[in-house]
């Protein structure tokens, strides 16, 4: 079985008023996860929303500006890409998808053995949790085009980390 994990397609990353918008990528990010969705639907397959969702007083704001605060309209799954009746949204404080989530435990009770993630940023939360994934031995991939970042060296830098050291299939 296959999931298809969408991370953090949120107000505050992809609007341009967003509190750490990821600038002109996000334009071309939108249609591509929703392409990817649509396939992923279309297969039958497992779509999981994996959603940055912070405390006013989370610790991550010592190194990042406040986002995607609960309830704040930035924590929510841009329009475009909205779930369907019956796809389950995670809600994340850390980079990583399983870092204290249950997204193992859900995938695992599907019997989901390959993921594929889209979604922003590429050398952040998309990076973590694809190490994670190949931590507990998932099968990974990520369609390149379905991933984004606001700084393209770290985005290079990411994705050749994802190959070389993960063993991710880019597609």
């Amino acid at each position: 079985m296959e999931a298809l994990l969408v991370v953090d397609m949120l107000v505050d990353f992809i609007d341009p008023k967003g509190a750490l918008y990821i600038g002109p990528a996000a334009e071309k990010l939108v249609p591509e996860v929703k392409t990817r969705l649509k396939a992923h639907r279309a297969a039958g397959n497992s779509v999981i929303f994996i959603c940055d969702h912070h405390l006013e007083d989370d610790k991550e704001f010592e190194m990042f500006p406040p986002h995607t605060l609960e309830g704040s309209g930035g924590d929510e799954i841009v329009r475009e890409l909205a779930p369907e009746p019956g796809e389950r949204i995670i809600y994340k404080r850390r980079f990583s998808a399983f870092f204290s989530t249950d997204l193992d435990l859900s995938l695992r009770e599907k019997g989901v053995t390959e993921i594929e993630l889209a979604g922003c940023l590429t050398n952040i939360c998309i990076l973590y949790s694809c190490a994670d994934a190949r931590a507990i031995n998932y099968r990974v991939k990520v369609f390149k085009k379905a991933v984004a970042s606001s700084d393209q060296d770290a985005h290079r830098f990411a994705l050749q980390e994802m190959k070389n050291t993960l063993g991710v299939n880019l597609i």
